[in-house]
């Protein structure tokens, strides 16, 4: 689980770096934050949007996936 969490965590780390925006639910955010959203809250799946703007990627976003 840890190792699971420190890989999420680089890699939107990594992804912040090249300037591409991360949003949770929404609202701006950071790879720390969804990385802590997305492993404190196992109840919940988070689906990932990769917003590309003439084929570069601009935004990746996280937002939770309802289950009925």
């Amino acid at each position: 689980m840890v190792n699971e969490r420190m890989q999420l965590f680089i890699e939107l780390h990594e992804i912040e770096k090249k300037g591409i925006s991360l949003w949770l639910e929404g609202m701006p955010s950071n790879s720390l934050g969804i990385t802590n959203a997305v492993f404190i809250n196992e109840e919940n799946a988070y689906m990932r949007d990769y917003v590309y703007d003439e084929g570069v990627l601009k935004e990746l976003r996280f937002d939770k996936v309802f289950h009925h």
